[in-house]
């Protein structure tokens, strides 16, 4: 979700507040959505089956995803809360189809997601130590996606670099090191109650899996691989060391004519001008994942998914009942408050011809 109308929000206004919580909302609705598809599919299925007239609209069933070869082009390097998400949005508009990792784990990436826990995860998980594996890049490219932004493909540059040596590298960092820990620690915090909370669903499991591989990495510390669920809150001195170690990584191996250093709030200009967009886009650049916005979607994707199971079990159990007793719960309750109401009357009636 990005903020395009024609002119900047005003930071601290009541106008950005609002915007941040529709944002949330927004996106968390959304990834819900996409990472429970085929469960939703199933779930329009279900009721097609029961009531013989429900069909599923056929944008819950598009996949966005173009298949076709290519190659990556572009690659955003920077850590997660460096603005990677804004980075990919403006990418998007630039004509470099862009993955990032909120769509990773959706149900459309599946097959990316799936190779990268069989090549990576797992066998990290298994071995209880960091493996960084041989992730296939060229499945990532086969999907149409010319551009990848954020964890976990931002800790594979120098293997990217070689393996495709026209990609060009984009190194996204925030003002200073304390301002990029303060915003991790906001959304690792965010992040890992859903992913208690919703252990037991495959994709959701899943997910947890790459969130220990992540966090052992960046905090330089595997227990993270096994301790049990809520994982630890992030070591700051750690992810800080890790943060600058990989930023001073990457401008030694990538050549400086294939990298960037930037910062989001410089616009449009500096990225164009890398990328040698000629016509560049005269409308904001786009604003997304603000702390504030990230701690709703963790709340909305705890809440959305509790609110889908709640509907998915009273629309079947309704569909059930009407089969079996002719009647929606509805009209059954109806007829039992006005047999109740029938019989208090009637109670009260002979109680005042036995008093009188």
């Amino acid at each position: 979700m990005s903020y395009t109308p024609g002119r900047e929000l005003i930071p601290g206004s009541w106008e950005e507040f609002f915007f941040e919580i529709y944002s949330g909302l927004h996106v968390g609705f959304l990834h819900t959505f996409l990472l429970f598809k085929k469960y939703i599919k199933f779930f329009y299925s279900s009721l097609k089956y029961f009531v013989r007239k429900l069909t599923v609209p056929s944008s819950l069933t598009d996949n966005i995803t173009v298949k076709n070869n290519s190659s990556l082009a572009v690659i955003g390097v920077g850590y997660g809360r460096t603005g990677t998400f804004s980075l990919s949005l403006a990418l998007n508009e630039i004509g470099f189809p862009s993955l990032h990792t909120q769509h990773l784990y959706e149900y459309q990436n599946q097959e990316i997601f799936d190779m990268l826990l069989r090549e990576v995860f797992i066998p990290s998980l298994t071995a209880k130590k960091v493996i960084m594996g041989k992730p296939d890049f060229d499945l990532i490219a086969s999907k149409g996606f010319k551009a990848i932004t954020d964890f976990p493909v931002a800790l594979y540059f120098e293997e990217i670099a070689e393996l495709y040596p026209n990609t060009k590298f984009i190194l996204t960092a925030r003002e200073n090191s304390e301002v990029w820990f303060r915003s991790w620690d906001t959304l690792t915090k965010s992040i890992t109650q859903p992913t208690r909370f919703g252990y037991f669903v495959p994709e959701v499991r899943n997910l947890g899996y790459y969130l220990r591989w992540l966090f052992s990495i960046i905090n330089d510390d595997e227990s993270y691989l096994t301790v049990p669920f809520p994982l630890p809150n992030q070591n700051k001195k750690a992810a800080i060391a890790s943060y600058e170690s990989h930023n001073k990584r990457v401008r030694e191996i990538v050549p400086p004519d294939r990298l960037l250093e930037y910062n989001v709030k410089d616009g449009w200009s500096p990225l164009c001008d890398f990328l040698e967009i000629e016509i560049c886009p005269t409308t904001p650049f786009p604003k997304s994942n603000s702390a504030r916005s990230v701690q709703i979607q963790a709340i909305s994707s705890i809440i959305f998914p509790l609110t889908l199971t709640l509907v998915i079990i009273f629309s079947l159990f309704s569909c059930i009942f009407k089969r079996k007793t002719g009647k929606t719960v509805a009209a059954w309750f109806a007829a039992k408050k006005k047999n109740l109401v029938k019989a208090s009357l009637g109670s009260d009636m002979n109680f005042y011809k036995k008093n009188h």
